[in-house]
């Protein structure tokens, strides 16, 4: 038989054993990247003149974008944006750490807040089965909650991958995330008020329940002085669990991959989890200066604005409109159990 030219097309070529797979140039991921680029910059100017975060800027813009999914001439950069850029991200939020902050926490805070993580993901994850969603959504959630808003969300997406996590889940925690961080960032100062509490007491219950590093800082400073910098100092500590974090989430949910005898192993840690641990550890030496740190943070929150947009944009909406308010009841669960036992923590032991 002789063989089919190229120029017929092959419509049932699922596996890709009849034609190969076009090969990706450096030129085809540009339009993707202009886009995801040009939205992020977008959110930058909206969030410089309203004060608004750059994440959930650039998240809400992606979404009204979402219509640019359709053109298949962006696929390659905005999936460059969503994955590749995400995992560089991750390893630069290494230079926003150093051991010295954790210890200034004190052994009983640190461990206070090792125990809200742990409890704030649990209640994730008992809360997705209840409704019915898997674990892995509930890791997600959770994790989202109990770290850093839309940063663990987008790093925790990277480890589960999306062989158990659809877009349209990452969309509605990313979406979830942002709009009750915000909301934290008016209520929990006002909780505070109602119990009370001394500035100590009110930064650690800040530091250690509202999801996002800006709103943090925003309710913490708004309080008093001394409560923003407690708020702080806690909430970098939560930042630090991440890649713990992520490293449990990989054991927990391995990724497969091929070797050479045909079996697939797991891997033990991914590798921007390591690059993390590597980062955080050199700036915790006090080799790295200053200026190259800062440096260091601002491109990862850079990189992260602009993964969140091209996520947005490939987001396939009719599944999150399907979806309706129940995967967000996870996320609330989350939160209220983190703010709870923040309060208990707090009025307890400090």
């Amino acid at each position: 038989m002789n063989p089919l030219p190229d120029s017929i097309p092959q419509a049932a070529d699922l596996y890709g054993d009849i034609e190969r797979t076009p090969v990706t140039r450096w030129q085809d991921y540009l339009p993707g990247l202009a886009v995801a680029v040009l939205a992020t910059l977008a959110a930058a100017s909206l969030a410089d003149r309203y004060g608004a975060p750059l994440t959930l800027l650039a998240l809400l813009i992606g979404l009204a974008m979402n219509f640019l999914s359709a053109d298949r001439r962006l696929t390659p950069g905005l999936t460059l944006a969503s994955r590749e850029l995400l995992r560089w991200a991750i390893v630069l939020v290494g230079a926003r750490i150093t051991l010295a902050q954790i210890i200034d926490l004190g052994p009983q805070s640190l461990i206070a807040v090792l125990a809200i993580v742990a409890i704030t993901v649990g209640a994730g994850v008992l809360a997705a089965r209840a409704l019915g969603f898997t674990s892995a959504f509930g890791t997600l959630s959770g994790g989202a909650v109990a770290i850093c808003g839309a940063s663990a969300a987008m790093a925790l997406s990277a480890t589960l991958s999306e062989r158990r996590l659809r877009q349209a889940e990452l969309t509605l925690v990313l979406v979830g995330t942002s709009t009750m961080s915000s909301a934290a960032l008016v209520l929990y100062p006002a909780v505070c008020e109602l119990f009370k509490l001394n500035d100590v007491q009110a930064g650690f219950v800040l530091g250690a329940s509202i999801h996002d590093v800006a709103q943090t800082l925003g309710a913490g400073y708004a309080f008093s002085q001394p409560a923003g910098e407690t708020a702080t100092i806690v909430k970098l500590a939560r930042v630090a669990l991440l890649a713990p974090v992520l490293a449990l989430v990989a054991l927990a949910f391995p990724q497969p991959f091929k070797i050479s005898g045909g079996k697939r192993a797991a891997p033990l840690l991914p590798w921007f989890v390591a690059g993390f641990f590597v980062v955080a550890g050199v700036n915790s030496t006090g080799l790295i200066p200053i200026q190259l740190s800062s440096l260091a943070a601002d491109a990862s929150s850079w990189m992260l604005a602009v993964s969140v947009a091209a996520t947005a944009i490939r987001s396939p909406l009719g599944e999150i409109l399907k979806a309706g308010p129940k995967p967000l009841l996870v996320g609330i669960v989350a939160s209220l159990t983190s703010l709870s036992a923040a309060l208990g923590f707090a009025l307890l032991a400090l």
